[in-house]
């Protein structure tokens, strides 16, 4: 048993029972093991969870980096559907993901930066654009994930539409890009 093996079970575990299944008592008897040896590769849940989090937003850690003359609305806009995608491939993904720090894509993120400031966008401005597009995407993906479908017997009005999550996200998405190239004045 390693790491890799570790996260890779605990993944399946996630998608099989949720974020609230995880327990390192079933991770435990999935892999045929003690619960303390866990203790070796992992020395608290919060450590398993992180590195569960990395592990789960490896498609989006291998999308392509924006590169000089790239269109920056056009990175911009495929960077975050990424994150979506890669966020949506696992059951609680975004619960998973939501509130995990990001230390193993450092240099990504500061290629991303420098991207977006290459581009002419303030260094304020691109820190901000993606900590915004990524807490709109992480939101997004969590209601998404919530939604159980239709709500029988809910006592909403009967006119209220059903949510596409897809258009949602993508008319949210239009709404910062459209803030970002037509900034307003503060």
């Amino acid at each position: 048993m390693n790491r890799e093996a570790v996260i890779a079970e605990a993944l399946g575990l996630l998608d099989e029972a949720g974020l609230d299944g995880v327990s390192t008592r079933r991770l435990a008897k999935r892999l045929n093991v003690e619960q303390p040896s866990l203790y070796w590769h992992f020395r608290t849940k919060k450590d398993l969870l992180a590195a569960m989090a990395e592990a789960a937003m490896a498609p989006h850690a291998a999308a392509p980096l924006p590169m000089p003359g790239d269109d920056w609305r056009d990175w911009f806009a495929d960077n975050t559907r990424s994150f979506r995608r890669t966020l949506l491939m696992r059951r609680d993904g975004a619960r998973l993901h939501a509130g995990s720090t990001p230390t193993g894509d450092l240099d990504r993120i500061r290629h991303k930066m420098a991207f977006l400031t290459a581009s002419g966008m303030p260094q304020q401005d691109a820190q901000t654009a993606m900590l915004t597009a990524g807490r709109f995407t992480v939101g997004s993906v969590l209601e998404e994930q919530a939604d159980t479908g239709p709500h029988v017997g809910a006592d909403l009005p009967a006119d209220l539409p059903a949510i596409d999550h897809e258009s949602a996200f993508e008319a949210g998405l239009a709404l910062i890009l459209n803030g970002l190239t037509h900034p307003t004045e503060a």
